[in-house]
């Protein structure tokens, strides 16, 4: 496992190093000189940078920053010393002119740079803890509604279902009902659904939730696209909205978002941006009108 995450943190740094002469793949690109103090080894006198290394270290604890790396760092440098000595030998076959190498190799550097760009630009348009919190006031507006408890029996038929009806009528138990007719999954429980909103439920099944007083149930079957319904709703409750710190971080990465996109469609209307797809290549040129003839 160690040896799979090692390989795909490090496979960056293979592609990233490539160049495809003539027909460069990183076009215009000028990486940042390696101070000489950082160099934690070199290969036919290209560096290799502390940076590199602490980079490998942060992506093989992505996602898990408590993991430990149990790696020696010898050894990681070691590994980065060999992927350089098989970059170097790929660049002097001249891989890189292969279609399928620069095509990954492009794919590689633009995702990196897109990333680095994204992250850029929200350094210089942060995302307030003002508007976070305006945000969550919008939301937490949106969320006037009620949410409802409920129980249901599920039955194949109309007729089924009327029956049930009739033995509720007469004092029967609604959730020992449910046991011993409805299947649905929520059967064993007794036909309890818990707590839900309506968007969570079929339109007519969550209509006669809504119709409903607590404690009543429906004096006639609720037909939806699962079978027929007998639906008890037990209790309501005005939805309570998640706190504030629960859903901060949430709501910052979905406002950050939103600023990425605005700024691309910034970039967007300066850019010059023409569309070959495949159906326009395929398409034939257009003919010039013919002549009449009278």
């Amino acid at each position: 496992m160690k040896k799979t995450l090692l390989f795909t943190a490090l496979s960056f740094a293979m592609l990233s190093g490539c160049n495809a002469g003539g027909n460069k793949a990183s076009e215009g690109l000028s990486l940042a000189p390696v101070d000489e103090k950082d160099i934690v080894a070199t290969v036919n006198g290209r560096p290799i940078s502390r940076q590199e290394l602490d980079y490998i270290k942060a992506e093989i604890t992505r996602g898990n920053p408590h993991a430990k790396i149990n790696i020696p760092e010898d050894k990681l440098v070691e590994e980065l010393v060999n992927r350089e000595l098989l970059r170097q030998e790929a660049v002097q076959k001249q891989l890189p002119r292969q279609p399928d190498v620069a095509t990954r190799i492009r794919y590689t550097e633009r995702a990196v740079l897109s990333q680095a760009g994204a992250q850029e630009y929200l350094k210089q348009h942060p995302v307030t803890e003002e508007q976070i919190k305006a945000e969550y006031d919008r939301l937490v507006g949106a969320m006037k509604q009620q949410e409802f408890k409920a129980r249901h029996i599920l039955v194949k038929s109309k007729e089924e279902a009327e029956e049930i009806i009739k033995q509720l009528d007469q004092g029967k138990d609604f959730a020992e009902l449910a046991k011993q007719y409805s299947i649905g999954p929520s059967a064993k429980n007794g036909g309890d659904l818990g707590w839900f909103v309506p968007q969570r439920m079929v339109k007519p099944f969550a209509d006669a939730v809504v119709a409903l007083k607590d404690g009543e149930y429906t004096k006639e079957p609720v037909q939806t696209r699962f079978g027929w319904h007998v639906i008890l709703r037990e209790q309501s409750r005005a939805k309570t909205p998640p706190p504030y710190e629960q859903v901060k971080p949430q709501i910052e990465q979905m406002l950050k978002r939103k600023l990425i996109q605005q700024h691309i469609q910034e970039l967007k209307q300066k850019a010059d941006i023409q569309l070959k797809t495949a159906a326009q290549e395929a398409a034939p040129a257009p003919q010039p009108a013919e002549t009449a003839t009278p």
